[in-house]
């Protein structure tokens, strides 16, 4: 294990927030204790603010490329584009995440963020944008998203101590599901009726935010873990890593499944809501704050949930829910069963996502985190690019319920094959907890 935070009163080289003072002080104490340090609340800011301008574009970009083009094949097409770098470009962004200045990494690549929108908000204002440069805008702004988020989480391990990375875990994932999941789609859609253009220009605005927010993050002095060798060299070693970590492999190979299913069905997720529910772009949106507002519930309910419920098994529920899921949505033509249903799978989210993140995190060196963590970006979007293809192609052929089909049987058939599996997860969950 390379030097990295091992106690629980703060990463070194991270100064402690300052004391609180008053209501107000405690109120943020109880939310976001001293001892994870003054950096990781600059970086938690940042992550509120560009979390943010990518919940406007959740739900704008799919309307953008929506009032374009109406063919089922170009509209998951968005979404494979949108998907398709972290896939590409995912292991070369673990290791420069390895090799160089993480911070500096991620005001980069940000700034190279905030510089297309703000072209892409300039051109859909000046009506001079066709599909061909809304699809090509989104597939660059999701290349510079990929090297700044697979940066940004292994910023995580390096600012807040192991024993605390779990609460830390807790408040990235809340700044994802209020803001992203939760007030930037009916925002953006909100938005997007007014001006196709604002939405993405308010995106540029609050990613520059972010980017000045990250600036103030001080990390701590690390000496090089090793020698820089040849990149496939280093993504090599990565990749052996996770193979032969029981837990992490699992879990790698199970997010990479069942995105390959939750791909092939939420690629045309904009196509289903309009003709199989009939909302228009503020109910489009309404479903994915929906899903957000069950992962509020997923947060409320965690501690509970993982005082009662095994690890292997609250996984196991969890993948029956995301299972029954697509086949509930292949089934109901009704909004608000839809948003029902939504809602559930928001909660399972969550769940899943906090366990998955934390295990993670503590599994791996600091030196391998950007690597480990790439290869699981490539496993999320390896199977969202995959199942996207196969969408838009049962959607073309067979219509918009098709995928959801599809998603629903390969969802059931890899339950049934990884069930045993997920006990290697329990397994380094118990042997994290004494150090816990």
């Amino acid at each position: 294990m390379t030097a990295g935070p091992e106690a629980s009163t703060g990463a070194p080289g991270t100064a402690p927030a300052p004391p609180p003072r008053g209501a107000a002080g405690r109120l943020v104490e109880r939310l976001l204790p001293a001892r994870l340090g003054t950096g990781f609340r600059w970086l938690l800011a940042s992550s509120w603010s560009t979390n943010l301008g990518d919940g406007l574009l959740l739900a704008a970009g799919p309307l953008l490329v929506a009032s374009r083009t109406d063919d089922p094949f170009l509209v998951a097409l968005a979404a494979l584009l949108t998907w398709l770098p972290p896939l590409l470009f995912g292991l070369w962004a673990g290791v420069l995440t390895d090799r160089l200045d993480r911070r500096r990494l991620v005001v980069t690549v940000n700034l190279v963020r905030v510089g297309v929108l703000a072209a892409l908000a300039a051109a859909v204002a000046l009506d001079a944008a066709p599909i061909a440069v809304v699809l090509a805008a989104l597939f660059l702004v999701a290349t510079a998203e990929t090297f700044a988020d697979n940066t940004f989480s292994a910023l995580v391990p390096t600012l807040v101590a192991r024993d605390d990375l779990a609460i830390a875990n807790a408040r990235m994932q809340t700044a994802f599901i209020a803001l992203n999941q939760l007030a930037g789609p009916p925002l953006g859609a909100a938005l997007f009726a007014v001006g196709h253009a604002w939405p993405v220009a308010a995106d540029a605005l609050l990613v520059a935010a972010g980017v000045a927010l990250v600036a103030r993050v001080r990390l701590p002095e690390r000496a090089p873990d090793h020698e820089r060798s040849h990149v496939l060299a280093d993504v090599a070693e990565g990749v052996r890593w996770v193979w032969h970590h029981a837990a992490v492999r699992t879990l790698v190979l199970t997010i990479l499944i069942f995105n390959v299913t939750f791909g092939a069905a939420f690629s045309v997720l904009v196509l289903y809501a309009q003709e199989r529910l009939g909302l228009g772009a503020v109910g489009y949106g309404l479903l994915t704050t929906t899903q957000a507002i069950g992962g509020l519930a997923g947060i409320a309910a965690y501690g509970w949930l993982t005082a009662r419920v095994s690890l292997a098994n609250l996984l196991r529920v969890g993948l029956v829910i995301e299972t029954l899921t697509h086949l509930a949505l292949a089934l109901t033509t009704q909004a608000w069963l839809a948003l029902g249903i939504f809602f559930v799978f928001g909660a399972h989210a969550f769940v899943w996502g906090a366990t998955s993140v934390t295990v993670r995190q503590r599994a791996v060196p600091h030196r391998l985190q950007g690597r480990v963590g790439s290869v699981n970006l490539v496993g999320v979007f390896g199977g969202l690019v995959l199942g996207a293809g196969i969408g838009g192609a049962l959607a073309q052929r067979y219509g918009v319920t098709a995928p959801f089909w599809f998603a629903f049987a390969g969802s059931a058939v890899f339950v049934v094959l990884i069930w045993r599996q997920l006990r290697h997860v329990a397994h380094a969950d118990e042997q994290d907890a004494p150090a816990g």
